[in-house]
């Protein structure tokens, strides 16, 4: 993968234009392609790799990246659905908590009510957006390979945002043609019919990509690693084994074993720190990367996203705030917003811990060695800090006997110290949120490029799909590449399932994998093969939305949903069977009066449903 940026920005001045011309604020927009005139833009190779640049910096807004200071970036709606992680945002009568009763069809979910609307917008944003593409490069005169390049390129753009609609809410709208005008008669097509139609796409245009472009563009391998994602969906586990192969055998991309980059001689740190410092993700060197966002504060406007990451506002606990963590004592332990009395928020950063870590999540997927130590990288002291690490450091306290002294959550009485620990009290991987803040007092986690797909991730596809087929001792050798790049201790065989294919993909890819769509995936898969649960359980798709393996694991590991467990607000944690899928919004199914959409089952709309199609809508 080339190391300049030049290409994208050799673009800025049109991808200016681009994105401030954005703005629509329908799920599917009837005007023809809001953020470019498609006659003006379409009519060369040139302006069509220019809009597929466009895609890949849209991207970026569906998942990581806020869309303005202070606002929820939409990756943590697939962790509140999860077992890895709850709403924390304790003082927000509107945080999504209790799902059962909040989200509906009917309700706001958008901005810090929960993401799920917000994802059908975006995501349906770029399928207008690559459908326009692959309809006006038939027409455009270029040669073939050219052709064949743009067409893989839309086809990658459309099938990594169906993969995702089809994960978040099943049976959706399937539109593969650009729209030219005013409509309003879309039907529902299955979730199956979706998948096999963007299989045979990218089977047909992932060989016409290239490894060899400009970093943030999109791979070969991202679409053959997209593919596994596709295949493993369908249940088609031989050619997820054959994509995946591409990708780990194509002689361009292998995991990072060695240290490298900007810390590389800091002896106590470790080639997973490497991996996730933000100035070695996209260095040329770094040969895991598959497919990434850039975000470049001092880059101009046009590599630049409106907020940066703030991800450390995210999944650090609020520990700063007055009265939030006491001294045995009494006294504050930290002063907050500001940096000169508490050093910390500069080290560490100013948290409030939106997407709080459960208990799965901090230890039970975690192994201590016999001295009761951890050996894993990702959990290891430095790596992985906890509000037990930091030391009471309030300036107004130095003379007490306190300062200095490592945090307790209980006095020696056995008195709780915190009022609100599910904010305040909690762990996170500092490896991932250690992103610099270039603004002066903004302790967030600033502007820095993520991972979107990586090579760590498709041996872990690779290791699924094996374990579906029964080969666990091949799934074992995978799980194995990751693990000992992570000074983890290797699995036998007869400790491979499922379960433990899911345990290691929360350890690895945390804050990087959509965790609802790959826990509903899977889902579907054990309730279309019928395989037994680790726990002897199974499921039929007779009744998805009753009984389903997302539910029962999440039930089996969390601490808060359905445990009676309530924040400041009064809020209780509540999770149902049916968020297995998500509700689609009111306003889109009324609005579409010459058609029908259906609604996800379980919700209230549902019982209108009609058969979806097995094709796209015309």
């Amino acid at each position: 993968m080339k190391s300049l940026i030049k290409h994208t920005l050799g673009y800025a001045g049109m991808l200016g234009v681009m994105f401030t011309a954005t703005g629509c604020s329908d799920w599917l927009d009837p005007k023809p392609l809001s953020f470019f005139t498609p006659e003006n833009t379409f009519n060369t190779y040139e302006g069509l790799k220019t809009s597929t640049d466009m895609l890949n910096r849209d991207a970026r807004y569906f998942d990581f990246y806020p869309t303005a200071g202070s606002a929820d970036p939409d990756i943590l709606s697939e962790y509140f659905f999860s077992e890895m992680g709850v709403n924390g945002r304790t003082d927000a009568s509107n945080a999504p908590v209790d799902l059962t009763r909040q989200i509906t069809p009917s309700a706001s979910l958008m901005g810090n009510a929960s993401q799920i609307n917000n994802y059908w917008t975006y995501l349906y944003k770029g399928i207008k957006d690559a459908n326009t593409i692959f309809d006006r490069a038939e027409g455009v005169d270029m040669d073939e390979r050219k052709k064949n390049e743009v067409l893989g390129l839309a086809a990658f753009h459309r099938a990594y945002r169906y993969y995702r609609l089809v994960h978040q809410y099943g049976d959706v709208p399937f539109i593969v043609h650009e729209v030219l005008g005013p409509r309003y008669d879309f039907n529902t097509t299955k979730r199956e019919a979706i998948l096999r139609y963007l299989k045979n796409d990218l089977d047909t245009y992932a060989p016409f990509l290239s490894n060899d472009v400009y970093i943030g563009q999109v791979t070969k391998a991202a679409a053959y690693h997209l593919l596994t994602k596709i295949n493993l969906a369908l249940g088609e586990f031989e050619d997820a084994v054959a994509s995946a192969n591409e990708v780990i055998g194509d002689g361009v991309h292998r995991l990072m074993t060695e240290r490298f980059g900007v810390d590389k001689d800091l002896a106590e740190k470790d080639v997973v720190w490497d991996l996730h410092q933000p100035d070695n993700k996209a260095l040329p060197e770094n040969k895991e990367v598959l497919y990434i966002s850039i975000d470049r504060y001092d880059a101009g406007s046009d590599m630049r996203s409106a907020a940066g990451l703030e991800i450390k506002r995210q999944i650090i606990p609020w520990y700063s705030a007055a009265n939030q963590l006491k001294t045995p004592a009494g006294e504050n332990g930290f002063a907050d917003n500001n940096e000169t009395k508490n050093p910390y928020l500069v080290e560490y950063g100013r948290g409030l811990n939106t997407l709080r870590a459960t208990w799965y999540h901090q230890y039970m997927i975690w192994e201590k060695n016999t001295e009761g130590e951890y050996e894993d990288y990702r959990r290891k002291p430095g790596n992985w800090m906890h509000v037990s690490d930091l030391k009471y450091n309030n300036p107004d306290m130095k003379d007490k006997s306190w300062f200095g002294q490592n945090v307790r959550l209980y006095a020696d009485n056995g008195t709780i110290l915190s009022p609100d620990t599910i904010r305040a009290w909690s762990g996170w991987p500092h490896y991932k949120s250690n992103i610099p803040d270039q603004k002066a007092g903004w302790w967030r986690g600033g502007w820095a490029d993520w991972y979107v797909f990586r090579l760590a991730e498709t041996y872990l596809l690779r290791a699924e799909a094996y374990t579906w087929m029964g080969k666990t001792d091949l799934a074992a050798q995978d799980l194995n590449v990751v693990r000992k790049r992570a000074n983890a201790r290797p699995l036998d065989a007869s400790e491979v399932n499922i379960s433990q294919i899911l345990d290691e993909r929360a350890r690895e890819l945390f804050y990087e994998e959509p965790r609802k769509c790959e826990l509903t995936r899977i889902a579907f898969l054990f309730a279309k093969t019928g395989k037994a649960d680790e726990k002897g359980r199974t499921y039929s798709m007779d009744n998805f939305t009753q009984n389903n393996y997302f539910y029962n694991r999440i039930m089996d590991r969390t601490e808060f949903y359905n445990k009676g467990v309530k924040n400041k607000t009064g809020l209780e944690y509540t999770l149902s069977p049916h968020h297995v899928l998500w509700p689609i919004a009111e306003k889109a199914i009324a609005t579409n009066t010459e058609g029908h959409i259906n609604q996800t089952p379980g919700y209230a709309g549902s019982e209108n449903n009609v058969e979806p199609m097995d094709i796209p809508n015309p």
